[in-house]
C-alpha cells in the first residue's frame, strides 16, 4: 500500500494544524474537486476520493494522533525506507484503507432493481367481457415514448391489474427493470352497467303488456333470451334472469337484472286514442283514489 499524504492532499503543509483548519482546507479542496466544476475529468473524480478520506482521518483527533505519529516517521526517516514496512506501520494503525474503500465502491455496484410502475386504462365492458388487445403509450424515463400491447383476458374483474414483466424502471448495475402493473378500469355503457358480477339494464315495454303479461326478448350481453313480463307489473320493478350476467372468473356468471320501465307512446293513432278513451271510460282502477 502506498502512504498518502492526507495533510498535502488537503492543501497543507504542516501537521500542526488545528481541527477547523482541518476542515477549511477540506472544504475549499472539494469546493475546487467538485464533480460539478470538474465535468469528465477522471482526475477530479479520484481526487475528490482521496479528499473524502483524509478529511475522515484528520477530522477525527483520536484517527488525526494516530496518523501524525505514522506521517512525522515518513518525513524524518531516509528515502530509501522500505515501503513495505511503512505499509505495515499504517495497517497496524487504520487497516487497509484502499481495500476497505474498494469493499465498500463495490458494495455500491451491487445490482439492484428497478422500480415497479402503475398506470391505468380504461375498457369497455364489451372488451373486458370478450377479452381483447389493447395499445397503451406511456413516457419512458429518458422522455420518449413507448407503446406497449396489453392483451386483456376474458371475464377480467373491475380494478384488476395485468403485470408485465421487465416493463417497469430500469436496474441499476445489471440489475433487473422492474414490472408494470396496469389497472383495468371497466366503464359502464349506455345499455348495461356492471355491478360485481351481476349486470342491469332497462327493458322498456308497453302500458299493454305490462297490464296484461307477456313474453318479451331481452338482449343480454352475449345473446338474446326471452323473459316473462307478469300481469300488472310496475314501472321500477325489476326481473333478475340468471346466468346472464358478468364472468364471475369460476366458469360461472353472475345474474342480468332488468328493470322495467313503461313507455307511454307520444303520438297515438285515432284508433289506439279511440281505445284508450274507452278504457279511461270503462276502468275501474284510479291509482289516485288507492
Amino acid at each position: 500500500m502506498i502512504f498518502k499524504d492526507y495533510y498535502k492532499i488537503l492543501g497543507l503543509e504542516t501537521s500542526r494544524v488545528s481541527i477547523d483548519e482541518i476542515k477549511i482546507a477540506y472544504r475549499n479542496a472539494a469546493k475546487k474537486y467538485h464533480p460539478d466544476v470538474n465535468v469528465g475529468d477522471h482526475l477530479a473524480e479520484e481526487r475528490i476520493k482521496d479528499i473524502n478520506e483524509a478529511y475522515r482521518i484528520l477530522s477525527v483527533p483520536s484517527s488525526k494522533r494516530k496518523y501524525d505519529r505514522i506521517w512525522n516517521s515518513h518525513h524524518l526517516v531516509n528515502k530509501k525506507f522500505n515501503m513495505k514496512g511503512k505499509d505495515s506501520i499504517v495497517k497496524m494503525f487504520f487497516g487497509n484503507i484502499k481495500q476497505n474503500r474498494e469493499e465498500s465502491e463495490k458494495k455500491g455496484k451491487e445490482p439492484l432493481r428497478g422500480e415497479n410502475v402503475e398506470t391505468e386504462i380504461s375498457t369497455t365492458i364489451y372488451e373486458a367481457f370478450n377479452g381483447s388487445d389493447k395499445k397503451i403509450s406511456l413516457r419512458t424515463v429518458d422522455g420518449k415514448m413507448k407503446t406497449f400491447t396489453v392483451s386483456i383476458p376474458q371475464g377480467i374483474r373491475n380494478g384488476e391489474k395485468i403485470r408485465l414483466i421487465g416493463q417497469g424502471k430500469p436496474g441499476m448495475n445489471g440489475g433487473k427493470n422492474g414490472d408494470l402493473f396496469i389497472r383495468i378500469n371497466i366503464k359502464n355503457d349506455k345499455k348495461f352497467k356492471l355491478q360485481g358480477c351481476d349486470m342491469y339494464t332497462d327493458l322498456l315495454i308497453t302500458p299493454w303488456e305490462a297490464a296484461l303479461g307477456t313474453r318479451v326478448n331481452i338482449q343480454s350481453i352475449d345473446e338474446e333470451t326471452k323473459v316473462y313480463i307478469p300481469q300488472g307489473i310496475e314501472s321500477g320493478e325489476k326481473i333478475r334472469i340468471p346466468g346472464k350476467g358478468y364472468k364471475d372468473g369460476k366458469g360461472s356468471r353472475g345474474d342480468l337484472i332488468a328493470e322495467v320501465k313503461i313507455m307511454v307512446p307520444k303520438k297515438l293513432t285515432s284508433q289506439e286514442k279511440k281505445i284508450f278513451e274507452q278504457l279511461d271510460h270503462i276502468s275501474t282502477f284510479n291509482p289516485r283514489k288507492d
